[in-house]
């Protein structure tokens, strides 16, 4: 028998499957130590007065599986906002049944609902994904570089604002 699988939205009493998803995902990233996320700042962040994220969880025969947490961003050239998806994660053990795809069309079907003209992500350069986000359309922009700054370094750029108040 197929397994049932489900998408939808995540809500407020989702706030601790999506912690522990985003756990999974940080040590699939060998990063398990950098999730400084708690469940209250997920409830305020995600499900406040001003939201900034969204996310969707997939399931399999009622069990959490996997999901991708979203934002807006906005394309001064197209004159349009889009979606950046933050994090897509599949659990292991649900893995080759199309979840991700099947996550990322909702994604896309979002998009288009809500007039974005774009879609866009940002993969670890050791990542297998890359290949299925290549087979379903996606596409590296090798002219692109990502940038950071946090911590201190945020915090030392913030400081040299307070001349221009």
């Amino acid at each position: 028998m197929d397994a049932s699988i489900t998408i939808r939205p995540a809500t407020a009493d989702d706030v601790p499957t999506l912690l522990a998803l985003i756990r999974a995902l940080a040590t699939y990233e060998k990063a398990e130590d950098r999730v400084q996320a708690d469940e209250a700042t997920l409830r305020a962040e995600g499900f406040g007065p001003r939201p900034a994220f969204e996310a969707i969880i997939a399931f399999v025969d009622g069990r959490p599986a996997g999901f991708a947490l979203y934002f807006h961003n906005f394309s001064t050239w197209v004159g349009r906002r889009g979606l950046y998806v933050e994090d897509l994660f599949v659990e292991e053990w649900a893995r080759g049944r199309r979840l991700g795809e099947r996550l990322l069309a909702e994604l896309a079907r979002i998009a288009i609902e809500r007039g974005c003209r774009r879609l866009d992500l940002s993969v670890l350069s050791w990542n297998p994904a890359r290949a299925f986000y290549e087979r379903i359309g996606l596409r590296h922009l090798d002219e692109w570089l990502p940038y950071r700054i946090e911590g201190e370094g945020l915090d030392a750029l913030a400081g040299r604002a307070a001349g221009n108040r």
